[in-house]
């Protein structure tokens, strides 16, 4: 059976009969997990075990952990700093090795419970103006946010995971949170050119492998949200920024996705526009929904694109933990200062 287009999430700690089925219906490809389904690495790591063991090409399994407010799995797991604080460490080139070492962590640790991938690193150029980006970007200048995104990106490699970059073509320009709102950039295609994308054209020449658009409208550019626009994801993404990865939609159950209608309705609309895999978080009637009604097209490359999305994992989380390259990055990581985080909810969709 191959891989289908869509990712869905779960109820709990463990399996359900019903959700056995769901994950073996043909248009499903991975699933993703948030802290409602996670209470030790012990019982992470058995159902990660049981999720893989449903189908062969094995299912995907993603979470977002990014550090600081976004860090799903925390008991057991390296306490990882907010992205922005690498930037406080001092110059960028005492804060590329650090924030290399931060990528290996957090990749090697989830490998080491079965988790093929997290959706990070952020490629959103911070600010003041976001706060739900706010500290989850490296920093407030787009080439030094390129910078330590790569050195971010060379840890995941290195530890055997593949970076998923996030939120084209940006979203850190925005007031709105597009968990609860529809938000909307009125700048031109022009400034938004010379700001926000100079991180993902970058990054993508430094072989990233996966994206996620926002869920933003750019009213000057197109009327759809980027995740859900021909423009973006086909004229600008795969033609003008020749991006040959994969495309993961954001969550279809947050309010910025609304605007396109029912869960049938923007899953087609998001793999029409061009996403390879549709998020449907938090809402499993909608993922069946989905999985009942939606046409979905047919794309031959999309087994190629997802296959290449699975992690490489090759010890356990205890055998990771005897290794010095772990308790040195984990030393080092972990001891980074950092001030009081704002709560997004453990069940957010970032």
């Amino acid at each position: 059976m191959s891989l289908g287009p869509v990712m869905c999430d779960l109820r709990g700690l463990q399996l359900e009969d019903d959700e056995c089925e769901m994950l073996c219906h043909p248009y499903v490809g991975g699933v993703i997990l948030f802290t409602r389904n996670f209470e030790s690495t012990e019982q992470i790591a058995e159902l990660t075990k049981s999720i893989h063991e449903l189908r062969q090409p094995r299912l995907l399994i993603a979470v977002d952990h990014e550090g600081g407010r976004v860090q799903r799995f925390r008991e057991g797991f390296s306490r990882l700093p907010a992205c922005a604080l690498f930037s406080e460490c001092g110059t960028i080139n005492h804060a590329e090795p650090l924030v290399q070492q931060a990528g290996w962590l957090m990749a090697a640790e989830l490998l080491a419970v079965g988790v093929d991938l997290s959706f990070a690193p952020v490629l959103d150029v911070g600010g003041t103006i976001s706060q739900v980006i706010g500290d989850r970007a490296f920093h407030t200048r787009p080439e030094n946010v390129s910078r330590l995104a790569r050195a971010y990106m060379k840890g995941m490699k290195e530890a055997g995971m593949a970076a998923v970059g996030k939120h084209f073509p940006g979203h850190g320009s925005v007031v709105e949170d597009s968990h609860v709102a529809i938000p909307y950039d009125k700048r031109s295609f022009a400034d938004i050119k010379m700001h926000d994308l100079i991180p993902f054209e970058r990054m993508i020449h430094a072989g990233l492998p996966a994206l996620m658009p926002a869920h933003v409208i750019y009213s000057e550019v197109d009327k759809h949200p980027a995740g859900f626009s021909e423009f973006w994801l086909k004229k600008i993404l795969r033609q003008e920024l020749e991006f040959q990865g994969t495309i993961f939609s954001d969550d279809l159950s947050m309010a910025g996705a609304e605007i396109m209608g029912s869960y049938p309705e923007r899953a087609e609309a998001a793999l029409n526009a061009g996403c390879d895999m549709v998020l449907a978080c938090n809402n499993q009637q909608g993922a069946i929904e989905i999985l009942d009604k939606a046409s979905i097209p047919d794309s031959v490359e999309l087994q190629s694109r997802l296959i290449r999305m699975h992690g490489h994992f090759e010890t356990s989380l205890a055998e990771l933990k005897q290794t010095d390259l772990w308790k040195q990055r984990s030393d080092v990581i972990t001891h980074i200062e950092r001030e009081p985080e704002l709560d997004l909810g453990d069940d957010a969709i970032n």
